[in-house]
């Protein structure tokens, strides 16, 4: 049986490895973040498919949580798009920019388990939250 404190910290180490794979860089002047997702999406064919490995364990560990069926194919779909999207050259570099289908994944497994949503960073770099005790 899981801890609630057990969740809670793996909650938090798939948060650290969403926020890595979709926001771990900022480039300078246009304040967009982008992380690993991005920059292996760059390289044809190889990159995509090396970026679905820490997607893929992000639902893994969803469904080790107790995620239902609904939210494991709402994280499926969000990676599919991801993927096919993500291969089309150019369009779905830019495409991965703003998808940001890990993030999405964990804010999905949150609301699942009713655990509050986490700080986040917003398009322009600057920390927000959808949670209205958390907003400035």
């Amino acid at each position: 049986m899981l801890r609630p404190e057990n969740i809670d910290r793996d909650l938090d180490q798939l948060q650290t490895l969403a926020r890595r794979m979709d926001y771990a860089f900022r480039i300078p002047l246009l304040g967009i973040r982008l992380g690993w997702d991005s920059i292996l999406g760059v390289v044809p064919g190889v990159g995509d498919a090396l970026a679905l490995a820490p997607a893929g364990y992000i639902v893994k560990e969803a469904h080790r949580l107790g995620a239902s069926k609904s939210v494991l194919a709402r994280m499926g779909a969000n990676i599919g798009i991801d993927l096919v999207i993500g291969a089309i050259p150019l369009v779905g570099d830019l495409f991965d920019i703003g998808w940001k289908s890990n993030t999405r994944n964990v804010a999905l497994l949150r609301d699942h388990l009713g655990r509050p949503p986490t700080i986040a960073l917003d398009a322009e770099g600057d920390l927000s939250s959808h949670h209205p005790t958390l907003r400035g």
